[in-house]
């Protein structure tokens, strides 16, 4: 309302150390992923909206991530497996995910591996992705039926009905 960013209104509402939060604005393409490899824990909250490309690149990044657990976030992550996720409405179990993840270098190296390999092994473009996308469409231009493979998950699906 005030014409102020978020960073504004959060910096005049808590008391941060500015030297361990760092915002850094806009970034060209290939500084934001030199900024994602060197992060110690991405922090990525949606509700319940889409699951953005720049959670995706910090997983192809090796991020460890803390994220809500929201159905678009669950698609791709799975808490203890490539992220820590916590209640979107929780923000203090936020807090406790990112400081489990600074305290713990095993977990958050073994969290971000593994979420690199998730984009690999379900996202990369020449092998993974693009195939499928050639495969829906010659299916669709033969008229022949898509398998399961295609069709959406029930933690993929949301209600907006209510």
């Amino acid at each position: 309302k005030e014409g102020k960013n978020w960073r504004e209104v959060l910096l005049a509402k808590h008391r941060i150390d500015p030297l361990r939060v760092h915002f850094v604005g806009r970034l060209p393409y290939n500084e934001y992923v030199r900024f994602l490899q060197i992060s110690r824990v991405h922090v990525y909250m949606t509700y319940p909206f889409v699951l953005s490309w720049s959670s995706m690149e910090a997983m192809a990044a090796g991020c460890a991530i803390v994220a809500s657990a929201t159905p678009p976030v669950r698609e791709v992550m799975r808490d203890g497996e490539n992220a820590l996720l916590f209640d979107f409405f929780n923000p203090e179990k936020m807090v406790d995910q990112v400081c489990r993840l600074l305290d713990d270098n095993d977990l958050r190296a073994r969290l971000g591996a593994a979420a690199r390999q998730t984009i690999l092994d379900n996202y990369d473009l020449h092998t993974v992705t693009l195939p499928r996308q050639v495969e829906v469409l010659t299916r669709l231009a033969d008229k022949q039926p898509l398998d399961g493979a295609y069709v959406p998950t029930a933690d993929s699906i949301i209600d907006v009905s209510g």
